[in-house]
């Protein structure tokens, strides 16, 4: 048995696999590109960059694959509007949102015909945006990387919000093997999406220093808070309370809508302290990572890791579910 194919609004992917975009220039257009080659869907991370440079990747993501290429940008960025704007001009084939809830993507995106998938993360987040048109919605639990929506497991979300809706179910976080792919789709989900397992690639666009550190881990992780006033997870070696105050000697660029930068409690710039860990400053960066990220012990490239994908996958779908563990 082969891994069913993805089908989103007018899009339909030959693996059911998203590679979930990652800030700051994690995920640019070597990752979703290699991604795309392979039959999944590439995505470039808007976050953290400018229209600009965003419209270099997109343009270059085109000329290096003929495969499916999105953006992943988050709300709660001050340039979102102009990011997704810029992303929908160059006819991206798909807008993923998160670290907020916009109403305003739904109505850009069904202008241009470009199909959108929100980050949720609670059954009355999908049931709106499914109200407002969104073509399929990612649901993330507890054990992605970066900013968090909610503290249950996604084996606890999912089955709620497959039964809340109509659209695709994506679901992400923890999701690291084929094994995890082939259990995550029996429950009724259409897709998976990746993260931390192709952030740690040779096409990811991390530091060589950042990639040693997730490999270095050992899956020990923390929850905190952000400027951005959301949970989020990364490595106990950059907690984000105790990391160094990175911000208090950065001039605020303005990058969030709003920003808790001055909080006595968070005293980094969540941009400056994310380009630290990518340009492989890690003592002074925030590295975040999935749950799971102790258990990836290798840098593979992108065709090997969904290589290893449709191996496992297939083990599974000859041996049964109650054989094949997560």
């Amino acid at each position: 048995m082969t891994l069913p194919t993805l089908k989103i609004k007018d899009l339909e992917a030959k693996l059911p696999i998203i590679q979930g975009g990652m800030a700051v220039r994690i995920s640019l257009a070597p990752l979703a590109a290699a991604v795309a080659n392979e039959g999944g869907i590439g995505l470039i991370a808007a976050s953290g960059i400018t229209p600009d440079e965003l419209q270099k990747h997109i343009r270059q993501a085109r000329d290096m694959s003929k495969g499916i290429i999105g953006i992943n940008v988050m709300v709660a960025v001050r340039q979102f509007a102009d990011l997704v704007k810029t992303a929908l001009a160059e006819k991206i084939d798909i807008v993923v949102a998160g670290a907020g809830f916009s109403r305003d993507i739904f109505g850009w995106c069904k202008s241009a015909g470009i199909a959108v998938a929100p980050v949720v993360s609670s059954e009355r987040l999908a049931k709106l945006a499914e109200k407002f048109g969104a073509d399929a919605i990612i649901v993330e639990g507890k054990e992605a990387g970066g900013h968090l929506g909610t503290n249950e497991s996604i084996k606890a979300l999912l089955p709620r919000i497959i039964d809340a809706v109509k659209i695709p179910v994506i679901a992400a976080g923890g999701i690291i093997s084929g094994s995890d792919i082939y259990n995550t789709l029996k429950t009724g989900a259409k897709g998976v999406q990746i993260g931390t397992r192709f952030g740690m690639s040779k096409e990811s666009s991390a530091s060589e220093m950042m990639k040693q550190t997730w490999l270095e881990a050992k899956g020990s992780i923390v929850t905190g808070m952000s400027p951005t006033d959301m949970p989020s997870r990364a490595i106990d070696s950059t907690e984000m309370e105790d990391m160094p105050k990175v911000g208090d000697k950065t001039k605020c660029v303005m990058c969030l809508k709003n920003c808790s930068h001055r909080d006595e409690r968070i005293k980094f710039c969540i941009i400056k302290a994310l380009e630290n860990a990518q340009e492989g400053d890690v003592e002074h960066g925030l590295i975040f990572c999935g749950e799971r990220v102790g258990e990836i012990e290798d840098i593979l490239t992108v065709k090997e890791i969904i290589d290893n994908f449709k191996e496992e996958y297939l083990k599974c779908s000859k041996m049964g579910t109650s054989h094949c563990a997560g």
